[in-house]
């Protein structure tokens, strides 16, 4: 198997595993008594886009280890580690601490590191940093959703 099905089913696990944490912390009624701007899409939207981010993050950074190893995509695969933390750390800071000015910082880093990262993966797979980008889409999305909250509850 090496490379193959097993690397696949790490990878895959790894990023659903960052997934899985970051559910730990649920919205709740905090959330909920918020304001939001209209364009805030309902909740039930985030769980499907969120799976299927992780699994195509997973998938990417399989196919760079595939064809590189953890040798020859050392930054790359470091960078996709780096972001999968600061991932998983943002619903922590946002859901679990109730500090929306502080997860905006928060998902600042992640936005430029999930940027590294595509980056980093183009230069060993082009189809791996083109998985990434509805990833760098969305982060792009919460970020900019994430500042509006934050200002219009502050």
């Amino acid at each position: 198997m090496g490379r193959t099905v097993a690397g696949m089913i790490f990878w895959v696990g790894v990023s659903l595993g960052a997934g899985w944490f970051g559910s730990r912390f649920q919205p709740g009624r905090w959330y909920a008594d918020l304001v939001k701007p209209s364009w805030t899409p309902p909740d039930a939207v985030f769980a499907p886009v969120w799976t299927t981010l992780y699994v195509l993050m997973g998938v990417a950074a399989w196919t760079v280890w595939r064809a590189r190893g953890f040798a020859g995509a050392r930054l790359a695969l470091s960078l996709f580690f780096c972001q999968l933390l600061l991932n998983a750390l943002w619903s922590f800071v946002f859901f679990g601490l109730h500090r929306p000015g502080l997860a905006f910082l928060e998902i600042v880093a992640l936005w430029s590191a999930v940027l590294a990262t595509t980056i980093a993966f183009w230069k060993k797979s082009a189809p791996s940093g083109l998985m990434l980008a509805p990833y760098l889409a969305w982060v792009s999305f919460a970020a900019v959703l994430n500042l509006w909250i934050w200002r219009l509850n502050t």
